[in-house]
């Protein structure tokens, strides 16, 4: 027999509680105005929020999209096996080579904990729970009900301190301060440190990280109580950033660039006023020498600052600069520096390095 009710008399919270209670397995459908939601559980435990079978609004492709895990032209592509197939989404992704099991379980497991934050503030509407339908596949999670209801509660108690910290989305965020090399780093923090660079807002951050917008705001705000980023500024709608000189393609970011030539553009904007500057008082100056050639003196010090960055990485510092360019921390043009032979040596340990410069003119 199906249990179903008012959210008026019993929460969606209290309901989910009762099913696992009693470990029942099934479906919960929860309605409220135009919204539906769909909890699948099995023996007591969430298995999925999304119905069977594969659709244009599939809240899974959805997340997988936000997230930047899948691109327009592979969401294309599954849709369209799907409609000569007619198999489940979860079966396309992993067949089709697009996730591996255990990749697609733990963005299941994030895209049901999104859903269920929207679905407990539901104070109103109806429930229905049909003991009869089945999840038909093998589910690829089994999430405690306890969990998953705590941590939901959780998230919607944290999203109430964000719209305080974060109240106006114009607002720039640039790096202050990067972490201790002993301090462990999420991987949220990892890819939104690629990002943040002094010419974007708040809420591109958001738009532009690989997260959903709760995990990239939890992200945010733990960045800024560790001093890592801090508010710089604010852009009033309408206008937009300035283009970087070497934007990465964002959702094929590779989850190894911790943080890719922080506040460069800002750095070699100073070094050309400086540079205009000094031509225009000292236009039969002599060629300065590599110590005060400032130009040279700023792509040094983004190099030992990319070489920093890559050590706290992977542990030792590169044999090679062109490992630099060949992982994608810096480019090709930052290696050469005009004017002068860039002398680079790394020990054998990987421990120190020397970087000088030496005149060829």
């Amino acid at each position: 027999m199906a249990l179903q009710g008012n959210l008026r008399d019993f929460s969606a919270t209290e309901i989910l509680q009762l099913i696992a209670s009693q470990k029942k397995s099934g479906c919960l459908a929860l309605e409220w105005n135009t919204e539906r939601a769909f909890i699948w559980v099995h023996e007591g435990r969430v298995v999925s929020t999304r119905q069977p079978g594969h659709s244009k609004d599939d809240p899974l492709l959805a997340f997988l999209r936000t997230t930047k895990r899948l691109s327009d032209e592979q969401i294309r592509g599954v849709l369209g096996i799907q409609r000569e197939s007619n198999r489940d989404l979860e079966d396309l992704l992993v067949n089709g080579r697009y996730l591996d099991a255990e990749e697609l379980a733990s963005f299941i497991e994030r895209q049901i904990l999104d859903d269920l934050m929207r679905i407990v503030r539901w104070d109103s509407g109806t429930y229905r729970f049909d003991p009869n339908s089945r999840w038909p596949h093998s589910p690829l999670v089994l999430l405690s009900m306890e969990g998953v209801v705590i941590e939901a509660a959780r998230r919607v108690d944290e999203q109430k301190q964000f719209v305080t910290v974060f109240r106006d989305p114009y607002q720039l965020l640039s790096v202050r301060d990067l972490p201790d090399p002993d301090e462990p780093l999420s991987d949220e923090e990892r890819d939104i440190f690629g990002i943040i660079d002094g010419q974007h807002t708040v809420a591109e951050v958001v738009e532009l990280a690989p997260l959903s917008e709760y995990e990239a705001y939890e992200a945010l705000q733990r960045m800024l109580e560790a001093r890592w980023i801090e508010f710089d500024g604010r852009r009033d709608p309408g206008l937009k950033a300035e283009a970087p000189r070497d934007e990465v393609a964002k959702p094929q970011r590779p989850r190894n660039l911790l943080v890719r030539e922080l506040a460069i553009a800002a750095a070699l904007a100073a070094v050309v006023v400086v540079l205009r500057f000094l031509s225009t008082v000292a236009p039969l100056q002599a060629r300065p020498t590599a110590q005060h050639d400032v130009f040279a003196a700023a792509q040094v010090r983004d190099l030992r600052y990319a070489l920093d960055l890559y050590h706290r990485e992977q542990g030792t510092y590169p044999r090679t600069l062109q490992t630099l360019v060949e992982d994608r921390w810096v480019g090709a043009d930052q290696v050469r520096i005009a004017g002068y032979e860039v002398l680079y040596r790394a020990e054998p340990t990987g421990t120190r390095y020397t970087l000088d410069l030496r005149a060829t003119r």
